[in-house]
């Protein structure tokens, strides 16, 4: 009798034991296996928040099958301790082992809200933005100018959030007196400037920041990629162009970014510059002058005067000979380029032709009349505006 109810309690445990392991196998397949997800979202996790929270908010959006068996894997994995606050960006299908994944590794948010600063050269204007998880694509949802404007309620809500990134990027063309001063308003960030930085010392680009960083840590960070790209592309410089150090080719790309917005054309207008400073000519281009007038401090917001033009300051290229002593802005990568590298071509004249470019020239005869065709558009323009 004893016998056989210890061969049946062999027998029970083996089923049991049998069982457990499919339990086990079942669940391992459901933790590592694709997810319920049919489309990309994102998870949200607050500061403070738990596991529980986490995989109760997961099952809600249906990202997860079963919010105690995504607690369980955590807690196997030895990561239910490990949550990181933000926003994070889970793909279709995406396991539960590949989600406890992204919400315990840390590091930026991939999703969510965004705060950008964008330092323009005539304005800053702050814009909160968020990632529709669907399309891949930002939509905005507000935008000011801190200078002139109230910051909006959604965006003093948002930045407190733990998932929001913030994000400086500065236009190419901007001057270093324009950079510190926006860095000063953006009150994500800390700390005093010291001093200005050197025009032209500061690499214009986005650089994504965090909630008391300070902004000398980021104007660094912004001078260390500057100088990385200048010495970049001097060391893939043409051999025979009329710089003869770094500096030089700085100022020289400043000069460059100043006069187009057009990107096709800054090798052309660098082959303008190159080409008169090998002829010995003056290269007489206006951005030089305007930057004698303001030194970088703010937009002149109105044309040149004639005294102006004549005025003899380090950086009036109608009246010094050569290059100006520094860059009159922070050039992008792609001028330094246009800089080391110019298009090969016989000009050396250019003026606006109406749509934004310019019209190039060799002959003088040839510029007069481009400038004789632009003047006719200004006039018509400006009789345009006055509804004659």
């Amino acid at each position: 009798m004893w016998r056989h109810i210890a061969s049946n309690a062999v027998t029970a445990l083996i089923v049991l034991l049998f069982l457990m392991g499919g339990v086990i196998l079942w669940g391992q397949r459901q933790y590592q296996g694709p997810g319920p997800l049919a489309e990309a979202a994102c998870v949200q996790v607050d500061r403070g928040s738990t596991m529980r929270r986490v995989s109760e908010q997961l099952e809600a959006q249906g990202a997860v099958s079963s919010a105690p068996l995504f607690r369980i894997g955590a807690d196997y994995a030895d990561k239910s301790g490990d949550l990181k606050a933000g926003s994070y960006l889970v793909g279709p299908g995406a396991s539960m082992a590949e989600i406890v994944d992204a919400v315990t590794r840390g590091g930026a948010s991939t999703c969510g809200t965004e705060v950008v600063y964008r330092v323009g050269v005539n304005r800053v204007n702050v814009q909160l933005r968020e990632l529709d998880p669907v399309s891949g694509r930002f939509e905005e949802k507000a935008a000011f100018n801190p200078a002139e404007d109230d910051a909006p309620e959604i965006y003093l809500d948002r930045k407190e959030s733990a998932g929001t990134r913030f994000r400086v990027a500065l236009a190419e063309g901007v001057t270093s007196w324009q950079v510190v001063e926006s860095l000063k308003a953006m009150d994500v960030l800390e700390g005093e400037v010291a001093e200005l930085p050197p025009e032209g010392a500061l690499a214009p680009d986005s650089y994504e920041v965090r909630p008391g960083d300070t902004r000398a840590e980021v104007i660094e960070r912004m001078t260390e990629q500057q100088l990385e790209r200048v010495a970049e592309v001097w060391a893939a410089r043409d051999e025979n162009l009329p710089v003869e150090t770094p500096e030089e080719l700085l100022v020289l790309a400043s000069i460059i970014e100043k006069e187009t917005g057009v990107a096709e054309e800054r090798g052309q207008v660098a082959s303008v510059f190159v080409n008169r400073l090998n002829r010995g000519m003056r290269l007489q281009t206006d951005p030089t002058v305007i930057y004698g007038v303001t030194e970088g401090r703010g937009v002149l917001g109105r044309g040149l005067r004639q005294s102006e033009l004549r005025a003899a300051t380090p950086w009036n290229t109608y009246v010094i000979e050569g290059l100006p002593p520094t860059p009159i802005a922070n050039p992008g990568l792609a001028s330094l380029e246009a800089a080391a590298r110019p298009e090969e071509t016989p000009y050396i004249f250019f003026v606006a032709d109406g749509t934004g470019g310019h019209a190039f020239a060799e002959t003088l005869d040839e510029h007069n009349r481009n400038v004789a065709e632009w003047r006719k558009i200004e006039a018509e323009r400006q009789q345009q505006s006055t509804g004659n």
